[in-house]
């Protein structure tokens, strides 16, 4: 099953921040990972309902939670990591696709 990987990042310091942006497109081609959607920054996304404001926010995509957690703790994503944080702050998280199969009327945690 599919799952998806989030993440707002709030970048303190762009320039050096893209060194980790550059570095993550391969490890997610070597560990079967896509893109999403990203939204750059502030204004990159339309916020229909709240006040959340968006830092760079992503989201990924790999076959499943394995994959995705290989790719999450493999020594390539984790030496871009190191970048990542020294220039920002963020908060990810990964959740799982509801299978088709499920219904968009279906009770929640039905489909579990």
């Amino acid at each position: 099953m599919t799952v998806y990987i989030i993440a707002n990042v709030t970048v303190h310091d762009p320039e050096p921040y893209k060194g980790y942006s550059a570095l993550v497109p391969e490890t997610l081609l070597k560990y079967g990972g896509w893109y999403v959607g990203r939204a750059g920054g502030p204004g990159d996304a339309d916020i229909v309902e709240g006040d959340f404001q968006p830092g760079r926010f992503v989201i990924l995509a790999f076959d499943s939670k394995e994959a995705a957690l290989r790719w999450y703790n493999s020594e390539e994503y984790q030496a871009a990591a190191d970048v990542r944080r020294k220039y920002s702050d963020a908060d990810i998280f990964m959740i799982d696709e509801v299978p088709a199969e499920a219904g968009a009327t279906r009770a929640w945690g039905d489909w579990r």
